[in-house]
C-alpha cells in the first residue's frame, strides 16, 4: 500500500498533466511489451510493435524491466516535448546515476554495460537519449493522436469531477484502486510506502500504458507524480477488423449520427446523457450511434463510475473541421489546403 499524506496547502496544489507524458508512456509501454501476447488490449499493439523496433531498444529495455524497480531518471519531466525528454535524461547528474542504477543492479544483478552509464559517461548517456527518441519515433509517434484522446477523455472526466465537487471528489474518483480518506490518498501498490507531500502538492498523470494499478517515483524527495490507468474504456491502439456492422463510414451518412459527432466534437466531450437530451434522442439510439463512430475512429468513449464520456479524436475533429467548411462556402469550391483533404 502507497500512502500518501496531504498538508493543508497540498489539496490546493494538485494537478493533472497536460496531456500524455512522453517519459510515462514511454516507460509503462516498455513494460507492455514484455507483457503477455494475448492481452486484451496491448497484444495487436504489442505484435506490430515487435517488428519495428531496431537494436537501440534493447538498452531500454534492459533499464525498463517489466517487474519491480526502473530507474526514476527515466521519468524525470512533465514536459509534453519528446525533445525536452531526451535532453533531460542526457542531463541527469552522476549521482541520480549510480543511485538509480545502482538499485537496478541490487535487483536483476550488476551487468558491464551498466559501469559507464553509472558513471556519467557522455557516450553511454547519448545512447540512451538516442534509443529513447527512436523509440519515441518508431512506435509511440504512430499511435500518439490516439493515446492522447484516451488521455484527455480521462482528462476531462477528472475536470468535471473538480468542477461539480472540488479536489476532494475528484481524488476519491480517480481510480477503483485509489481511496481518498482526509487527508492521505491510499493506492494499492505491491509495497509498503509513505510519501509526504509536505506542501509540494501532487502531479497527477493519467497514462494509457499504465495497467492495473498506479505508479510513483521511488525517491520521495523527488517532485510527486501518480501516474494512473487512463484507459478505462479498453480502447486498443490497433483495432481488430469489425466485421458486426459492414462500412462504419457508410453508416455516418445518417442525419442523426452527424448531429451525434457534432454534439461531441462541439463540445469537446460530452456524456450519454447530454446527448440525449440535447438531441431528444433514446438512450439505446445515443448509445448505438456512439458506437458507430467509435469503430469509425471518430471518438473515444471513456467510463468513469456510471457515465460514459465521448470525445473526438483527430480525425473526427479533422472530419468536422472539414464539415465546416465547406458548408460556409455553401457549394463553392474549397481552398487548395482543403481540396485534397480525404476523410
Amino acid at each position: 500500500m502507497l500512502r500518501i499524506h496531504f498538508a493543508g496547502e497540498d489539496i490546493g496544489r494538485v494537478r493533472i498533466a497536460a496531456g500524455p507524458v512522453p517519459a510515462w508512456e514511454m516507460l509503462l509501454s516498455l513494460h507492455a511489451l514484455r507483457g503477455p501476447a494475448d492481452h486484451g488490449v496491448f497484444g495487436p499493439w504489442r505484435a506490430r510493435t515487435l517488428g519495428v523496433l531496431d537494436a537501440s531498444a534493447r538498452l531500454l529495455l534492459r533499464l525498463a524491466p517489466p517487474r519491480g524497480y526502473s530507474p526514476d531518471f527515466l521519468t524525470p519531466t512533465a514536459d509534453n516535448d519528446i525533445d525536452s525528454l531526451v535532453d533531460a535524461v542526457q542531463s541527469t547528474a552522476r549521482r541520480r546515476l549510480r543511485t538509480d542504477l545502482g538499485l537496478l543492479a541490487a535487483q536483476r544483478g550488476p551487468a558491464v554495460w551498466m559501469r559507464p552509464l553509472a558513471d556519467g559517461d557522455t557516450t553511454a548517456l547519448r545512447c540512451v537519449g538516442t534509443a529513447m527518441f527512436r523509440y519515441h519515433q518508431r512506435v509511440l509517434a504512430p499511435a500518439w493522436d490516439r493515446i492522447h484522446a484516451v488521455v484527455m477523455a480521462e482528462r476531462a472526466a477528472r475536470v468535471a469531477d473538480l468542477l461539480d465537487g472540488g479536489v476532494e471528489r475528484m481524488l476519491s474518483r480517480l481510480h477503483p484502486h485509489i481511496r481518498w480518506e482526509a487527508p492521505v490518498l491510499s493506492v494499492t501498490y505491491p509495497v509498503r510506502k509513505e510519501l509526504h507531500l509536505g506542501g509540494r502538492g501532487l502531479l497527477l498523470v493519467p497514462s494509457y500504458f499504465c495497467w492495473a494499478r498506479p505508479i510513483a517515483l521511488r525517491d520521495s524527495g523527488l517532485d510527486p507524480v501518480l501516474v494512473y490507468p487512463a484507459n478505462r474504456g479498453l480502447q486498443r491502439l490497433v483495432e481488430p477488423p469489425d466485421t458486426s456492422n459492414g462500412d462504419s463510414l457508410a453508416q455516418l451518412l445518417g442525419a442523426t449520427r452527424a448531429a451525434v459527432l457534432q454534439e461531441i466534437g462541439g463540445a469537446e466531450g460530452v456524456t450519454g446523457t447530454d446527448l440525449v437530451r440535447r438531441l431528444r434522442i433514446s438512450p439505446a439510439s445515443a448509445s448505438e450511434h456512439a458506437t458507430v463512430l467509435r469503430r469509425a475512429g471518430f471518438i473515444v468513449s471513456h467510463r468513469t463510475a456510471n457515465t460514459v464520456w465521448h470525445m473526438p479524436t483527430p480525425l473526427g475533429r479533422a472530419v468536422l473541421e472539414r464539415d465546416s467548411g465547406v458548408r460556409a462556402g455553401h457549394g463553392c469550391q474549397r481552398s487548395p489546403a482543403r481540396a485534397g483533404f480525404t476523410p
